[in-house]
């Protein structure tokens, strides 16, 4: 009979070999686009050394609030009070571990670790870690909502044949009628454990409150690191039709498991702004000025910080 133990130990293993090669792919070809655009990227580089230097002082302190904002939002999925000091430091080296290891992975494994130093066990410390993120996704699509309505026509969502979609819910149908026995039994304590600590947190109206306005002040806070470069870097485009770009093309990346979007979301900003209507270098320009603010910046001292906490017996 085959160990539980050494099963999950197997399909840990191959996971990784999955976002392994996936990352390596996503690598391999923003490398072989970098290397094809080069002239593009270098004038932009140069174009990005000449720009409003107070638009990216902009940047810098919404990217500086960005750790704010998600410190704001995992205290709002916790019912329990976390101290807000280390709270902060913990969001700060999750984004630098994020840019280390693949989806996200490195942020969870910093924040449950947080949680569970701070005392909470670590079923409740995964729940709490699912409702942040449950409240990130749903805040990130009501501003793409609202922005898709302030600039229409920006978003074209490509026409689906009705036979596709009744077949893909039929599908749906079936395969949860199938399996609804085996998930929930297996699923079902996780899911329980979800509902009991959303019901907590919104019994609390300061603790809701935090939730959510920290999860729109974190998405709209990293729309405004990219829209302050591009107005710094001249890009022609609106604050409004930015931020919707931003927010539509950083959730098409986080489809592929690249550590912190790396190659995936740098091509696919690039590619919402230059079909949004800027040109090749202006584009690139405010794609490098957002990942150096963003990612490059802050990864070493990210990275002491976690050290610091983990040697402090923090995380």
């Amino acid at each position: 009979m085959t160990s539980p133990l050494l099963t999950a130990t197997a399909g840990l293993r191959g996971r990784a070999w999955w976002h392994t090669g996936a990352t390596l792919t996503v690598l391999l070809c923003a490398a072989y686009l970098g290397r094809r655009h080069w002239p593009v990227l270098e004038t932009g580089a140069g174009r990005l050394a000449s720009a409003d230097q107070g638009w990216l002082l902009v940047a810098a302190t919404a990217a500086v609030a960005t750790w704010a904002c998600s410190a704001l939002a995992q205290q709002g999925a916790v019912a329990e009070p976390l101290p807000g000091g280390r709270l902060v430091a913990a969001q700060f080296a999750a984004s630098a571990a994020n840019h280390v290891l693949p989806a996200g992975l490195g942020a969870g494994a910093v924040n449950l670790r947080f949680l569970m130093r701070c005392g909470l066990s670590a079923g409740r410390s995964a729940s709490a870690l699912a409702v942040k993120a449950a409240a990130g996704v749903l805040a990130r699509a009501a501003l793409i909502a609202v922005l898709a309505a302030a600039c229409p026509g920006v978003l074209r969502i490509p026409h689906v044949p009705g036979t596709a979609v009744a077949a893909v819910l039929a599908a749906t149908v079936l395969v949860t009628v199938l399996l609804r026995g085996p998930l929930r039994s297996r699923c079902g304590p996780a899911v329980a454990s979800v509902v009991t600590d959303i019901r907590a947190v919104h019994s609390r109206p300061h603790r809701a409150a935090a939730l959510w306005g920290g999860s729109l002040a974190f998405a709209s806070a990293h729309s405004l690191v990219l829209v302050a470069v591009t107005q710094a870097v001249g890009l022609p485009l609106s604050p409004a039709r930015v931020a919707l770009l931003y927010l539509a093309a950083s959730s098409a990346a986080a489809l592929l498991p690249t550590p912190g979007g790396l190659g995936s979301l740098d091509a696919a900003l690039a590619f919402a702004l230059t079909t949004g209507g800027a040109p090749a270098t202006a584009a690139a320009s405010a794609v490098l000025g957002y990942r150096l603010l963003t990612v490059w910046l802050p990864l070493v001292p990210g990275l002491l910080v976690l050290t610091a906490l983990i040697r402090r017996r923090a995380v």
